[in-house]
């Protein structure tokens, strides 16, 4: 299972600084919505300049404009652009067509889908790389995990590959695992560290490990 950093931060300094102590441990960085949103795609080429071995997500969370907004970031360098699943198929179609012409991934982020299974299979057939479940930020606070939607997904994807993203723990990270999970993706329990290179080797022995 692949490691995924989610560094939701509001600076590029503070994503470099991440990046700096996590490039070598883990195999995806990726750019949060709130750090793209504040500092544009170029943090995509800043981070890339920093990191040029590094596989670079940027979590554009596309809902329109597909391909304009999907090449700026793969012109950039980015390895994987997100794109929302509730987004029309022709703009996740259109993500699909920057990303073939760059030689790079398409990640559909299954945020506020309602009916799971069926989306799942939709954009299975879609010819997508990645789909993943993602247990929004303000959601967690209830309590809700994001492993009941990985079950549902995993079992629905033929072809994708699959992600589990929403407040992942050192001690939850392995359910990821046992529920098929290509990818987990973890934020603030490792971006948030007091020790963030460490904690980075911690999670990626529980990954190699299962």
């Amino acid at each position: 299972m692949k490691l995924q950093i989610a560094l939701d931060l509001d600076s590029l300094e503070k994503a470099q600084e991440a990046g700096e102590k996590v490039h070598d441990i883990v195999d995806i960085i990726e750019l949060g919505t709130p750090l793209m949103l504040k500092e544009g795609v170029r943090a995509v080429s800043a981070m890339k300049k920093c990191f040029p071995k590094a596989v670079i997500l940027a979590d554009m969370k596309i809902a329109d404009g597909g391909y304009i907004e999907a090449k700026s970031a793969f012109d950039e360098g980015a390895d994987i652009v997100t794109v929302l699943g509730i987004s029309a198929d022709e703009t996740i179609l259109e993500v699909r067509r920057a990303a073939r012409e760059a030689g790079k991934l398409v990640y559909v982020d299954m945020l506020s889908v309602t009916d799971l299974a069926v989306r799942a299979r939709e954009l299975d057939a879609l010819d997508v790389d990645i789909i993943g479940v993602h247990t929004a930020f303000d959601v967690q606070k209830s309590g809700r995990t994001p492993f009941d939607d990985l079950a549902v997904l995993k079992a629905n994807c033929k072809n994708a590959q699959v992600a589990a993203a929403g407040g992942l723990r050192l001690d939850t990270i392995s359910r990821a695992m046992e529920l098929g999970a290509d990818i987990a993706i973890v934020g603030n329990a490792l971006a948030g560290a007091s020790d963030i290179r460490e904690t980075a080797v911690q999670f990626k022995k529980v990954c190699e490990a299962l």
